[in-house]
């Protein structure tokens, strides 16, 4: 049997660490002052639990908002302070302020100084130390991949810019029709015979396989591959890694084998999940609408000089089943922006005015669309709808694009959280991948991770 000591980190289990120690840090730091001061915001005795973990839960709730547990973030060390010091004064101020879950407040000011310097020291603490050591390359998880030589490129970097920990340290070319040889600096290829010797010496932890051609997969190949899978090593087929890395589908890698790789979630037929969503729409519909007739007198005389044109804008969408309906915005453009023909919109489009720029950043514009949530053309949730010219266009060049008309369309997705505009047809496709991951993903836990990363976006005014 072969020894695998290099130690690594998964994206889940580096995020369950960041979790379990901001806990553990902070409760430690309280119980400390606890020592040191008597005063109940520190005392972690008898019935007062429950009170530090209420302060547990907002960090958590409130990190999420900030960014804390989003890995690029958490290994950035300007980003860091700035999430941090976000969350602990949101989290604290919070706390201090919820009535009968949390102490009275104290009378004097010094101990809510004490308090709130305690909760952020003990967090930049730990999140100082995770970026300088847990973050750090010896950490890496070392990989071989197995595909064919044409591939090596494409593979290698789409899963090595998702996580800069997961490092290819070499490749296995199935191509047994290939005699060319090409020179990778960044990957070395491993003779098939070599295979089990390479793991072991470079501390191999993961062997992943792309090769779609089965006759790459020799008996020497086959057997080595066992011999490792019983030794211990975990063996990976590339879209399964891929999905769990980048959190899409590769549509663009499965092609004609997509159904083998695409069960649809259950929660798009669970009738307790849907009715439970609807009614949550509902409200959220009511509030939404509340919020735009208040911003209704503002941005119609706003309007009037900024954007020249009507208030409101409705255009033609793709919806649930292929069916077009009417979606209702706040005018972003100048009228009669597209003279010359539908073009996809961009970030830096000229069309759009100052305030309409404005609008879409902190996404104003899309309250209207709660009328379309109510009448039950949209869902809070979902893929964004496209116009019918596009999708005619997009579908012919992309396979599987009207998949994510299987369920309805949404004022916000996870492809909006995880990605900017989709400015040209491959910028789509990228989109598609995160749409069709919620489609197959659907649960209540996705959609409040979506629920979350919308507000942060709206709060750092992120909107397209």
């Amino acid at each position: 049997m072969f020894s695998n000591k290099k130690m690594h980190f998964e994206i889940s289990e580096r995020k369950v660490l960041l979790s379990v120690f901001d806990a553990v840090f902070v409760l430690s730091a309280l119980f400390v002052l606890s020592i040191l001061f008597d005063y109940q915001y520190f005392d972690l005795d008898g019935l007062r639990y429950f009170k530090p973990l209420l302060l547990i839960v907002y960090i958590y709730s409130f990190g999420t908002i900030f960014e804390m547990y989003n890995l690029q973030t958490a290994s950035n060390q300007l980003q860091i302070m700035r999430s941090t010091i976000l969350t602990a004064i949101v989290s604290v101020t919070v706390y201090l302020f919820t009535p009968v879950l949390s102490p009275e407040l104290p009378k004097q000011r010094l101990v809510i100084v004490i308090f709130y310097f305690a909760v952020l020291s003990a967090l930049l603490v730990w999140r100082f130390f995770y970026v300088f050591f847990l973050a750090s390359i010896r950490f890496s998880q070392n990989v071989i991949l197995i595909c064919d030589q044409s591939q090596v490129e494409e593979l290698v970097l789409g899963l090595e810019n998702v996580d800069p920990h997961y490092k290819f340290v070499g490749f296995v070319n199935s191509d047994s029709l290939s005699n060319e040889k090409l020179e990778f600096s960044y990957v070395k290829e491993i003779k098939k015979s070599d295979l089990v010797n390479f793991a072991v010496k470079n501390n191999v932890s993961e062997i992943v396989i792309a090769s779609q051609k089965t006759d790459g997969i020799t008996a020497d190949l086959y057997q080595q591959l066992l011999h490792l899978l019983e030794s211990g090593y975990i063996i990976r087929e590339y879209t399964q890694v891929y999905e769990s890395k980048t959190q899409r589908i590769p549509v663009h890698y499965i092609e004609r084998d997509f159904y083998r790789f695409f069960p649809f979630s259950r929660s798009n037929n669970n009738r307790l999940y849907l009715l439970q969503i609807r009614l949550m729409e509902f409200l959220l519909s009511f509030a939404g609408l509340f919020l735009c007739l208040i911003f209704i007198p503002i941005i119609s005389f706003l309007n009037l000089f900024a954007n020249k044109g009507s208030l409101f804008y409705t255009q033609e969408r793709v919806g649930k089943n292929g069916v077009v309906f009417k979606i209702y915005k706040f005018r972003t453009m100048t009228e009669n922006s597209e003279t010359n023909g539908a073009v996809f919109a961009s970030a830096n489009d000229k069309r759009i005015t100052p305030f309409g720029k404005f609008l879409r950043k902190s996404r104003v514009d899309e309250l209207p669309q709660f009328i379309n949530v109510l009448k039950g053309d949209m869902a809070v949730i979902g893929p964004r709808p496209e116009r019918p010219f596009f999708v005619e266009e997009i579908a012919r060049v992309m396979p599987f694009y009207e998949t994510r008309h299987v369920i309805k369309p949404g004022l916000t997705g996870w492809a909006q959280v995880n990605y900017s505009y989709g400015e040209s047809i491959d910028e789509s496709l990228i989109k598609l991948q995160y749409d069709l991951y919620y489609i197959k993903h659907r649960s209540v836990f996705l959609d409040l991770s979506i629920t979350f990363k919308t507000i942060t976006t709206v709060l750092f005014y992120r909107g397209q």
